[in-house]
């Protein structure tokens, strides 16, 4: 085989992965049909710190907010998280893009934007080295090698607003099924004038537009957009459950990022678990060309450092999108009382509940 590798996609995994290929000297290209990828902005900009820090890019310029912690609200009951250092930052998606293309360009990755990559030259591709399906939810070359559907998924709507905002350091996350079951509802301050209100839903009830409508209606909500101007708005689709099959080694084809259906499913947050799958990828590829590891390798890496907190998301989405308004509210309560929100506050991580879990048990020894 040659030691090529062709990249279906310029998203966040995908450029990470040409980056770090190129970095171990692998032969790269990269292809998108958009001549700008990433626009227009779908998906939210909402990222941990130590998440970010995990997939090794220079994050600073796209930063346009830092967030403390979150207020969580189900039925009459809130709890409040908030930490005293920053726990996350608000990045401009389209900044962050640019910043990693501009990374895998430096690195020696081969950029061709505004190329559709039809399905022939998809098959021929595989066969001219390793094909990386990094297209997202609707993977076209998941589909041509029949790497399996999409079990899961959400739809989600956002819009941006100009507004004077009151709190600039927390977003607000809002739990109902009757409105948005499969994910929630939130209000994040982008900036110190932009307001970026969303919310994801289980397909087939109502599309999520309509959800939209009707989750901006809410009191709380309606009173902030009062005096409020529209700036954009934007309708996505998030997978929230990893494929049957993201290694077809027969045929040279692996799948990063939303094409892999690596997110976190209790937010669909995919850049953290996407970035760092795309580096497990560089590394394995790397190993196949030169040590005739198994592509297969990939899969088991991935599934090894992100197990554990992937059934933990998933439980968490499970519990807030089937409960009723009463259950989360009282549910809220007790947590309260019991000083959840306390200790959260010390030691949350958006991502992992397993650093969660260690970080409290190595203070405590200490």
């Amino acid at each position: 085989m040659n030691k090529r590798v062709f990249i279906i996609g310029a998203g966040t995994a995908g450029l990470i992965l040409a980056r770090e290929l190129s970095k171990k000297g692998v032969d790269v290209e990269v292809f998108d049909q958009k001549k700008k990828p990433g626009i227009p902005v779908t998906a939210s900009g909402i990222i941990s710190i130590n998440g970010l820090r995990s997939i090794r890019t220079n994050y600073e310029e796209s930063v346009t907010n830092v967030l403390y912690g979150a207020m969580l609200h189900a039925g009459k009951s809130v709890m409040q998280i908030k930490a005293k250092k920053p726990i996350a930052y608000v990045v401009n998606r389209e900044k962050f893009n640019e910043v990693l293309l501009k990374e895998a360009k430096e690195a020696g990755a081969k950029i061709s934007l505004g190329k559709r990559i039809l399905e022939d030259e998809i098959q021929r591709l595989s066969e001219q080295g390793i094909l990386v399906g990094a297209d997202g939810a609707i993977s076209t070359v998941a589909k041509h090698f029949k790497m399996g559907k999409v079990e899961s998924y959400v739809l989600t709507y956002k819009a941006e607003y100009e507004t004077t905002l009151e709190d600039t350091k927390s977003v607000d996350l809002f739990f109902d099924k009757n409105i948005s079951a499969g994910l929630f509802g939130w209000l994040c301050p982008n900036s110190e004038r932009i307001l970026e209100v969303g919310i994801g839903i289980n397909p087939g009830r109502y599309n999520s537009k309509a959800a939209f409508e009707k989750f901006i209606l809410r009191e709380n909500i309606e009173n902030k957009l009062k005096n409020a101007t529209l700036l954009s708005e934007h309708a996505s689709i998030i997978p929230m459950k990893l494929r049957k099959k993201i290694v077809d080694e027969k045929n040279n084809v692996i799948l990063v990022g939303d094409s892999a259906g690596q997110v976190k499913p209790s937010t669909g947050g995919g850049i953290v678990f996407g970035g760092n799958a795309a580096i497990i990828a560089s590394e394995i590829i790397y190993k196949h060309f030169n040590k005739g590891t198994s592509l297969n390798e990939y899969e088991k890496l991935y599934k090894k450092k992100f197990v554990f907190d992937t059934r933990v998301h998933k439980l968490l989405n499970n519990f807030y999108s089937n409960a009723s308004e009463k259950s989360l509210s009282l549910t809220m309560r007790i947590l309260n009382n019991i000083g959840m929100s306390s200790f959260l506050s010390e030691y949350g991580d958006m991502d992992s509940p397993k650093a969660i879990l260690k970080n409290a048990i190595l203070r405590k020894r200490l």
